[in-house]
């Protein structure tokens, strides 16, 4: 039986995510293949690299330094996550990744994009995360306060403009199981947002304009779907307990620490339904 991975994005509600992994590492639950979006291919690419911690320990580290994220670096780069220190010196000197244990485990990983000309997600496959660390900055290049990224002669976005929580491609791909981490509570249902500035900045892709006026009515539509999915035991689903309403660029690390404790103790207390899901035939 293939079991198929989504990891939602959320920016640094991601720090739930990394506690969800973490706990999978621990327990050895194994899955075959990852698609995720944003936050949850940053953070989602250490539980295949089997480097348990990392994700909340650079995180806490670096929370505050304003090399790595802030109105500073959006201000002097345009980009409020900073390309050259979160995914350049980061990765490969300060807190490395293991890439070559990545390249070794053999689990597919599609990381969700938004292709600015068309609106639309694309899904592409991550095999070597260093070296396709612009992959990585598209991904998670969140609108407005992010810089497109050329990757192949295409200019992207963040996946989560145009599929958030990538369950349906997921279910194209085959799996024959679905363990779905979302970084919202139950009830949470997404607001309609204002598009002026939108409007202004992106007046050139009426396509990726579209994308993000309709990304809270899909978004939405998605929940119920999953919601549906769910109850009739299609799914697994694994998502926050508790509302601790973190700041997209949370830069508290009590705050960071209690999210990521969280995913912890949620994944503990669904841990035996999770491994019967799994083993169900």
């Amino acid at each position: 039986m293939s079991v198929g991975l989504v990891l939602e994005g959320g920016a640094m509600r991601g720090m739930y995510t990394a506690g969800v992994l973490d706990m999978f590492l621990e327990q050895q639950i194994k899955v075959d293949g990852i698609i995720g979006v944003s936050a949850g291919v940053l953070f989602g690419v250490n539980y295949v690299s089997n480097q348990k911690g990392r994700t909340i320990r650079y995180n806490k580290k670096y929370a505050k330094d304003q090399r790595y994220m802030g109105m500073k670096s959006f201000l002097l780069t345009g980009n409020i996550i900073n390309k050259d220190f979160a995914y350049y010196e980061l990765p490969n000197k300060l807190d490395i990744f293991d890439e070559q244990t990545f390249e070794q485990k053999y689990i597919d990983f599609w990381a969700t994009v938004t292709n600015v000309e068309t609106g639309k997600a694309e899904y592409i496959k991550l095999e070597k995360p260093v070296e396709q660390i612009e992959l990585l900055r598209a991904t998670s290049a969140m609108p407005l306060v992010s810089k497109m990224v050329d990757w192949n002669h295409q200019k992207y976005l963040d996946g989560g403009i145009s599929d958030s929580i990538p369950i349906e491609k997921c279910k194209q791909l085959g799996y024959d199981k679905i363990i779905v981490v979302l970084t919202r509570t139950k009830d949470y249902r997404k607001a309609k947002q204002n598009m002026s500035l939108a409007k202004i900045k992106y007046k050139e892709y009426p396509n990726l304009i579209k994308a993000m006026e309709t990304r809270c009515q899909n978004y939405n539509q998605t929940l119920e779907k999953i919601a549906q999915m769910e109850d009739n035991k299609e799914i697994f689903v694994i998502r926050p307990s508790k509302d601790l309403k973190l700041k997209r660029i949370e830069k508290d690390t009590e705050k960071l620490q209690e999210m990521y404790d969280l995913g912890i103790s949620d994944t503990k207390t669904c841990l035996e339904k999770l491994k019967q899901y799994i083993a169900m035939k």
